[in-house]
Parts: C-alpha cells; sequence; structure tokens
C-alpha cells in the first residue's frame, strides 16, 4: 500500500460444497478479501491482489483455496466422519450487552443482524435479552431507538468510560452467560451457534472468544489495518489455561487470546473477578486495554479461556487513516502499555516476563517500521511509517505514568457522578 492511492477490495464469501464460478471485479479494485466456509463453518480467510484484472477465474480460486485451506478441508471432514453424533449444542439464558456512545446507526445495524441469531437459538436455549447501555450519551437518540425494540432493555450509564459502561452491563445482567458486542460490528449467521457449542463442549470455561473479520474493504485506512493483522485470531479452537506451551510471554501478549469487541463471559464468574478495571478502556484518555486486562487476569485467576472461530463478527474498521492513527497511537499503544503497567504492579511474580514483553514489544514495532521505510524509499507497496510512530509514541506515554494518570482521573469521574 502506497500513502494517498486509492484502493478497494470487495469481499466474497466462498462455500466450497457449492460449485466455484468466476469473481467479478471492477476497475477500481486492488485486491480481493476471500472467506471460505465448508458447510457454513468459516474456515479461512485472506487478502490478494489482483492487479486490474477484471475477473478471477475459478481454476485460479479454486488453486488458492487448497493452498490456504487444504488442510483444514480435509481434517474437517475426517473429524467428521470419525466422531459419534453428540447431544445437539444449546445456550445457557444470555445477556447480549451492547456498549455505546453515541451511535445509533450503528446499534441499529447490529440490533438488525441479532434479530436473525435470537429466531435462531440452538433448540434447548434458554432464552436472551438484548442490553443496550448508553454511555454519557449527548443526546437522546440511542434511547428513542431502543423504545421502538420490544426485544431490547436500555440503561443509561452516565459516568464515561467503556469499562463503566461493561461494569454497568454485568450488574444488570440476568443470563447465566453475558455475551458483549461492539456498536460498529454485525454478527455472522452462525454466531450464536458458534457460542453455544464451544459453551457445550467446554462446561469449565468462563470465557470466550471469537473470530473478527472485516465488515468492508473500502478505504486505504481499512486495508492497512487488515493488511497489519486486523483482529484475526486463525480458524482454530483454541483453549487457553494457565500456560501456553512455547510462550514465555503468555499470558501478557493477551491480545492472542481474542478481542473486546466480541467476547463472553459466565456471568457470576466475572463478578466474582470484580468485573472490568474501569481505569482502563475509559474513553478518549485511554481508549484501550480493558479486553487485555480482564482476559489476563481470567488466565491468572486458573480459569480457561475458549478461543471459537465459529463464533464470528465483522467489524466496521476505521474509515479513514487520522482515526487509524489514533487507534494505534491510543487504544494499541497508550492502552496496551497502562494495561501492562498495571500488571507490573498487581502481579509481581511475572514481572520479568512482562519486562521482556514491554521489550519483545517495542523492537518489534521498530522493526516493522525500518521495514516498511525501506519499501517506502524503494517505491514498493508498504504501511504508512506514520501508524508504527504513532503506536511507539503512545506505548511510551502509557509506560511512563499513563495507568497511574488514569486512575486519578477515574476517581475525579466517581467523585463527579455519587
Amino acid at each position: 500500500m502506497i500513502d494517498g492511492s486509492t484502493v478497494r477490495y470487495p469481499l466474497f464469501d466462498i462455500e466450497v460444497t457449492r460449485p466455484l464460478s468466476d469473481l467479478p471485479l471492477s476497475p477500481g479494485d486492488a485486491g480481493v478479501a476471500i472467506l471460505v466456509r465448508r458447510k457454513g463453518v468459516p474456515i479461512a480467510f485472506w487478502l490478494q491482489e489482483v492487479n486490474g484484472i477484471p475477473r478471477m477465474s475459478a481454476g485460479e480460486l479454486t488453486r488458492r483455496i487448497a493452498t490456504e485451506a487444504g488442510e483444514k478441508i480435509v481434517s474437517e471432514t475426517i473429524r467428521e466422519e470419525m466422531m459419534s453424533p453428540s447431544s445437539a449444542a444449546s445456550l445457557p439464558s444470555l445477556t447480549v450487552a451492547i456498549c455505546t456512545k453515541d451511535r445509533p446507526e450503528g446499534v441499529e445495524r447490529l440490533l438488525h443482524s441479532l434479530r436473525g441469531q435470537m429466531a435462531a437459538l440452538p433448540e434447548g436455549s434458554r432464552g436472551c435479552e438484548i442490553l443496550i447501555v448508553d454511555n454519557a450519551p449527548s443526546d437522546e437518540r440511542t434511547r428513542d431507538l431502543a423504545a421502538l425494540c420490544s426485544e431490547v432493555r436500555y440503561v443509561c450509564e452516565p459516568r464515561p468510560g467503556l469499562n463503566f459502561a461493561r461494569n454497568r452491563a454485568l450488574r444488570e445482567a440476568r443470563g447465566e452467560v453475558l455475551a458483549f458486542l461492539d456498536d460498529d460490528v454485525v454478527v455472522d449467521k452462525s454466531w450464536s451457534i458458534g457460542l453455544a457449542e464451544a459453551c457445550t463442549e467446554n462446561r469449565d470455561a468462563v470465557a470466550f472468544t471469537g473470530q473478527v473479520l472485516p465488515l468492508e474493504l473500502e478505504t486505504e485506512a481499512q486495508i492497512a489495518f487488515e493488511i497489519r493483522g486486523g483482529f484475526r485470531r486463525g480458524f482454530d479452537r483454541v483453549r487457553y489455561g494457565p500456560v501456553l506451551p512455547g510462550n514465555s510471554l503468555y499470558p501478557g501478549g493477551a491480545g492472542i487470546l481474542g478481542a473486546g469487541a466480541n467476547m463472553a463471559f459466565k456471568t457470576e464468574a466475572l463478578r466474582k473477578l470484580g468485573g472490568f478495571d474501569e481505569a482502563l478502556d475509559t474513553g478518549a484518555a485511554v481508549p484501550g486495554g480493558g479486553d487485555l486486562d480482564i482476559f489476563y487476569r481470567i488466565i491468572r485467576a486458573g480459569h480457561t479461556l475458549v478461543y471459537e472461530p465459529r463464533f464470528l463478527v465483522f467489524h466496521q474498521h476505521r474509515r479513514d487513516m487520522k482515526s487509524l492513527l489514533r487507534q494505534y497511537r491510543r487504544s494499541w499503544g497508550l492502552g496496551f502499555m497502562c494495561y501492562i503497567s498495571k500488571c507490573l504492579k498487581d502481579d509481581p511474580e511475572r514481572r520479568i516476563n512482562l519486562l521482556r514483553l514491554i521489550y519483545w514489544w517495542f523492537v518489534n514495532d521498530l522493526l516493522g517500521l525500518l521495514m516498511h521505510l525501506k519499501k517506502k524509499l524503494q517505491g514498493r507497496r508498504h504501511l504508512p511509517p506514520s501508524l508504527f510512530l504513532g503506536e511507539l509514541w503512545g506505548g511510551v506515554v502509557g509506560l511512563f505514568g499513563g495507568y497511574s494518570r488514569s486512575l486519578r482521573r477515574v476517581e475525579q469521574i466517581r467523585k463527579s457522578f455519587p
């Protein structure tokens, strides 16, 4: 990617049990994004440049699917043949919490996708409620939207900050399982089935995360974010416990466990852990780290977290570079290092590993910056160096007192809203 270029990657959803056909492309398409499913189950996703061709042939698509998903198709087929029939998965009583601030359009889009889920809950499920937590709203638009939806329960949390809203959802939840969805996602058709299977087959787990893929790739910023990895975590179910063989930094790099845009918890277990740290994910000042912190605390408390790729949502990435830069600088730089600073203070047993993680994080970002600076100088496609510089600077700010400053800020917020 070259700064200032016009790019678009149309998304194609391919079912491999059906005949494949050519994929039509438009003159402005710089690439494609392809999601592959087998019998509705997502098994692979990739981005591919197309260099102005009018279509991708079925033959080329078949070859690429064989390369990207061949082993997965074979393993899924074998598993299906060898496994004995089991009782159908079902969901415990579920609360779906949408924590939002001044984004009624996104909430409406998400509610539309959830309606299909609620109508198709797995047999034996115990019911579902949808809870909207309106966080320090500046107007009544979200309240008015909720009033039009009989299936929605609405509450207003006046204290600004995402983790204030998440904790309000935790207090209000009636379900045995509490799922959090960001207001910039829509759920996949198999979202509730994926969560049900993860719960049924992992009854000891207290937390669940899922796959997050792009909703659209229409701008340079959206494609840059996805090329750098986005929120994707692969297509294999993973059980995360106290240790992760081969990863001495675990669970410090909690981003491998999933993303807060799509996560669920056993409600009572989350309450026993004390909920979310309100000094993280606390509005514009520290807009990140809250999900990483709760994942870390769950693992360090000896619990199991399950990543389930069928528990899938599609995320509306930031459309402009200014917003994306702010995300890397504050959410992924400042927020990450505020979370690590907290861990250094609260978990002295892991201090050496956390210090190693800080070193790895800075080195990894610097290497990425140098690689893309070199590509830029050579006139090759590259990610904007400002993304790496912004993230590095945010990390420095967060590491040197960011969490302490946030604790003081949050205490003032609590005093303002007794």
